[in-house]
């Protein structure tokens, strides 16, 4: 609670509204409300696309190869979001590239079919992408092989990663690839194939192992789809047409499943 003017006290909740206002000098728009209204599924369907679009305006930063938490940072606003105020402007959650968050506007931008655009965003944080050349490799100073829990985003340290071997985001990045872009989703003793992907892939590979069994899963894009927006064509097990809803066998049998875009 803070001291209103009429000596009343202002709830948390009044405080916090404050964040990621476009009248704010600082912290205009912040990536997770924008991803999460996706995600979580309870954005209005309109205004699902306009804050991803918002959030591709303000805070996607090709020319660093970074996705930011939040801008413009905070730094002289009166605001008062926590400890993240104390990293100087663009540093770690403070404006800065928090993974995690980057990792959610990938599923995001995927949920909404954009197949070509989530691709491009998951390639663009991968670490070896800022390690492509000399240069980039001096801007960026740490190991191109692992996750970092977040780069800079202001000023002369932009393109630096932070802190590595952060599990966290590898995890997320990990389950955006795999669930999201690929669409290998396993729901309860249950295989679904549910890509999105850009439109020029014409065909992939998966090989998943379920205990003693194995699944080689070919998926195949012969429209130029990018995604599952209208579900999949058509699924094959072993030959024959199937729902693309596979019950899961931990037998020592080896299947071979093909989905059709």
């Amino acid at each position: 609670m803070r001291g209103m003017a009429d000596g009343t006290k202002e709830p948390l909740w009044m405080m916090e509204m404050y964040f990621g206002s476009m009248e704010n000098e600082e912290c205009r728009i912040d990536s997770i409300a924008q991803s999460w209204s996706v995600i979580s599924k309870v954005g209005d369907n309109d205004k699902k696309y306009i804050s991803m679009e918002s959030l591709e305006n303000h805070l996607i930063d090709r020319e660093n190869g970074i996705i930011k938490l939040l801008d413009p940072p905070f730094e002289k606003s009166k605001l008062q979001p926590g400890y993240i105020k104390a990293y100087l402007p663009g540093v770690r959650e403070n404006g800065g590239q928090y993974t995690h968050s980057s990792t959610w506007v990938i599923i995001a931008e995927a949920m909404l079919g954009f197949g070509d655009k989530a691709f491009e965003l998951y390639r663009m944080i991968n670490p070896i992408e800022h390690s492509r050349t000399k240069e980039a490799s001096q801007k960026y100073k740490v190991e191109p092989y692992v996750i970092p829990a977040d780069i800079y985003g202001t000023g002369n340290l932009a393109g630096r990663g932070g802190w590595t071997w952060y599990t966290g985001s590898g995890s997320w990045y990990y389950k955006a690839g795999i669930e999201h872009l690929l669409g290998l989703k396993v729901e309860q003793g249950y295989l679904k194939i549910e890509p999105c992907i850009p439109k020029d892939w014409k065909e992939y590979q998966i090989k998943y192992q379920h205990g003693d069994s194995s699944y080689n899963i070919t998926v195949k894009n012969p429209n130029e789809r990018n995604s599952f927006e209208t579900e999949v064509s058509k699924v094959f097990l072993n030959g024959n047409e199937v729902e693309n809803y596979i019950k899961l066998d931990g037998s020592r049998n080896s299947y071979e499943i093909e989905v059709v875009l």
